[in-house]
């Protein structure tokens, strides 16, 4: 059985960890070469030498880029072309929390949170739709959040979130005509480090924080990276070619109260 991504080229920002390296992973074991992004360079390495892609032909290699650099995105996509032969699916991981409510919230802590998310999902799609347009193909996957429809204390995370739902629609929009097609996945809570620094600031151990709130979502358990990684891995693949533009929530039920 053919894997649905052999002799395609996939880049994910973040991938270093959590949610971007497990779905690094799960390009690599159908059939991609897989380009690692992340501002960490040594760790992307790293990422990249634990990938074990199914293809023999397939190759994965670790970028150093700080996507909200223009300068650095045009870079790593550089590099992401001439090194693995081309570009079919980007996935925009890539994030950061700055917590706090409003009267604490620094400008900084609002420029950084939107500078990554949302100011790096728009410089890495464009430089990724130059290589997509002329060979009209390309998936383009953005990582939304269930906080985009508030959440207390993330006044920044949760405008980055829907400004990236925004984003999605419109470029579905733009680039529909030229076969590419652009989706979001907006995950609830999953276990990764960037969760686990969140119960330190709400004063919870991460066992306690996980757990509660497990006892308030429908299936009854919290998200892996894995469960976003089989999304993503979904609207990227070609049985997905008449869905574009939108937001799929993959949060266990979590919104439904």
């Amino acid at each position: 059985m053919r894997g649905r991504f052999e002799g395609r080229v996939v880049a994910v920002t973040g991938a270093a960890r959590g949610i971007g390296f497990a779905a690094a992973q799960r390009f690599a074991a159908e059939g991609a070469s897989v380009a690692v992004i992340d501002l960490d360079e040594s760790a992307a390495a790293a990422a990249a030498a634990a990938l074990e892609p199914r293809d023999g032909a397939a190759r994965a290699v670790g970028i150093g880029a700080d996507v909200a650099s223009s300068a650095d995105v045009e870079a790593a996509v550089g590099r992401v072309v001439d090194e693995l032969g081309g570009l079919h699916v980007l996935m925009n991981n890539a994030g950061v929390t700055r917590d706090n409510l409003l009267f604490k919230m620094s400008e900084d802590d609002w420029d950084q949170v939107l500078g990554v998310h949302l100011k790096g999902a728009f410089l890495m799609t464009r430089a990724a739709q130059a290589h997509f347009v002329p060979q009209r193909y390309g998936k383009v996957v953005n990582l939304s959040s269930i906080s985009a429809l508030g959440n207390r204390g993330q006044a920044n995370y949760a405008a980055a979130k829907m400004g990236v739902q925004g984003l999605t629609r419109t470029l579905a929009i733009e680039l529909g005509p030229f076969g590419v097609t652009v989706n979001a996945v907006a995950p609830g809570f999953v276990a990764t480090e960037m969760t686990d620094a969140t119960a330190a600031r709400l004063g919870l151990t991460v066992e306690e924080f996980r757990s509660r709130t497990a006892q308030g979502n429908p299936v009854g358990r919290i998200g892996a990276p894995e469960d976003i990684a089989a999304a993503a891995a979904f609207l990227a693949s070609d049985e997905a070619s008449y869905i574009t533009g939108q937001t799929l929530y993959v949060d266990g039920g979590q919104t439904l109260g």
